[in-house]
């Protein structure tokens, strides 16, 4: 499907009821009722605060997809993707060969206690994503029961990752990520393992047309705790999706906009059965995941007597039922092995927070003071 034509069914197909970074169950609510004539929707368990966690069922062919998002009750993006996609497959006419050849069942949040306090983990403090054994948890148990009674040929394990990523060892933000996950401790290319490869890599193609080289993979060290590494050695080709940080993009509005390419073009692999083992190739050549950046580095500061760059990292914050961006000074960097998403030059002056204090580890300003002239250290 050409780019143009991904932009276009996106616009029309976008959940406007949708925006920004904190996304939780009241806010779906209105939008499950609104596709329940369209859809199976169900109530299949209960999270730690007694909150419901609904699945929907799409579909009626024999490809059988599996798909979750906000397991991570802060990693908001994918979830509003995957509402645009809903939007997209309610139009019988533009989605009739994925509804004839698949059957998809979404879980559209998995952890709705982490997502109404906006934190990673649940209302017990457990990382759904180390959980897999143990199954300690009600939604973790949620998730593999949903998983043993649909017996998916494939799993889409979605989530978002934090601002600090580069596609590779580059001045380039990972707007993107995905992984095939490990199925063994050797971390073996298994045929399993190949199928997603190649969804990544078709995913990667695609994507390469609007962000080129700003798509990553992660490290694939095995971890069986891990759900995809899980689901993975059980046999079910998973793939990781991990939104990321474009330019100016904080509200995740445009990367909403390349997940959701991205599900069509992993749905349009499986339809057309274009999964081709040999693309494994390929999707080793995509560079793996550094830790390269920050929000903001302040270039040239006069720090100690030394002339050095100050890296500012940005701390989400639920406030009054909004994200926030909290400018906290993180690093205090003497080269220039790390990038930012946005920079300021002292020039070689002392830099000084709003207090009129210097700048010290761990200290949160909204504006700093260089040579008597203020600058804000936030994106908006």
């Amino acid at each position: 499907m050409e780019q143009k034509a991904l932009k276009t069914i996106f616009n029309t197909c976008k959940e406007t009821s949708l925006s920004g970074r904190y996304i939780n169950a009241e806010h779906i609510k209105p939008l499950l009722i609104k596709h329940s004539n369209n859809f199976k929707i169900e109530i299949i368990g209960q999270s730690v605060l007694k909150e419901d966690i609904h699945s929907i069922k799409i579909g009626s062919g024999n490809k059988k997809i599996l798909m979750w998002s906000q397991m991570h009750g802060n990693e908001s993006t994918t979830t509003k993707a995957v509402f645009d996609l809903l939007n997209f497959l309610a139009d019988d006419n533009a989605a009739k060969s994925i509804l004839k050849d698949c059957k998809i069942l979404i879980i559209p949040i998995l952890n709705p206690d982490g997502a109404k306090a906006y934190t990673r983990l649940n209302a017990n403090g457990v990382d759904l994503n180390r959980d897999a054994q143990n199954l300690s948890q009600p939604e973790s148990n949620v998730l593999r029961s949903l998983y043993n009674g649909f017996k998916p040929h494939y799993c889409f394990n979605l989530h978002g990752q934090r601002t600090i990523f580069s596609a590779g060892n580059v001045d380039k933000s990972a707007s993107l990520s995905f992984l095939s996950p490990a199925q063994d401790e050797k971390c073996s290319i298994t045929d399993n393992r190949k199928v997603a490869m190649s969804i990544i890599s078709n995913i990667n193609n695609m994507l390469q047309t609007e962000i080129p080289n700003q798509v990553g993979v992660y490290d694939d060290a095995f971890n069986i705790n891990c759900v995809g590494d899980a689901f993975q050695t059980l046999n079910t080709p998973t793939v990781l999706f991990e939104a990321g940080h474009y330019a100016d993009d904080y509200q995740r509005e445009e990367v909403r906009r390349l997940v959701f390419q991205s599900y069509l073009a992993a749905l349009n692999v499986i339809v057309e059965g274009r999964v081709d083992l040999k693309e494994f190739e390929d999707y080793l050549k995509i560079p793996e995941n550094g830790k390269l950046y920050f929000d903001v580095i302040i270039r040239n500061a006069l720090y100690e007597n030394e002339i050095v760059n100050i890296a500012v990292q940005y701390q989400e914050k639920l406030i009054d039922n909004k994200v926030r961006f909290i400018p906290k000074t993180e690093k205090i960097i003497n080269d220039d092995a790390f990038f930012a998403h946005n920079y300021l030059d002292a020039s070689g002056n002392a830099v000084y927070g709003g207090d009129g204090e210097s700048l010290t580890l761990g200290s949160e300003n909204d504006f700093v003071i260089i040579n008597n002239a203020k600058f804000s250290l936030k994106f908006d």
